[in-house]
């Protein structure tokens, strides 16, 4: 499959479970908060993720996470959790996970999980 029509794809998928995931928001499990975020990194165009120094597209730091996620098992309970223990910083270093947007802006993966959760929770009370 070309790269470009497998690209599109991808993101067509992953608006696809965000618009999913938001439409129910007013029943989500704590595993669907979860695979909210997930897709929520996923989804950002022109996102750099950094981790341990390293440069990492959108897709790479998704599946980083799932990895991180099955690798913690039953530690994670919840999404704040999830954010807490895999979605936040490294394991190894304890080095904070970064997210260069594509302004240009650098922010840590805490602050734009923590933002998501809220804006779910909002949506929820909307709802």
């Amino acid at each position: 499959m070309n790269p470009s029509v497998k690209n599109i794809l991808t993101i067509l998928m992953v608006l696809i479970s965000v618009t999913v995931v938001c439409s129910y928001a007013s029943d989500l499990s704590e595993a669907a908060k979860i695979q909210y975020l997930i897709a929520s990194v996923e989804a950002l165009q022109g996102a750099t993720f950094i981790r341990n120094g390293r440069e990492h597209d959108a897709s790479s730091a998704s599946s980083h996470l799932r990895l991180k996620l099955k690798t913690m098992g039953d530690k994670v309970k919840t999404a704040e959790d999830f954010i807490s223990l895999c979605a936040s910083k490294s394991s190894l270093s304890s080095e904070p996970y970064l997210i260069r947007l594509s302004d240009g802006s650098i922010i840590k993966s805490e602050s734009f999980f923590k933002d998501k959760l809220k804006a779910l929770a909002v949506k929820k009370q909307q709802s």
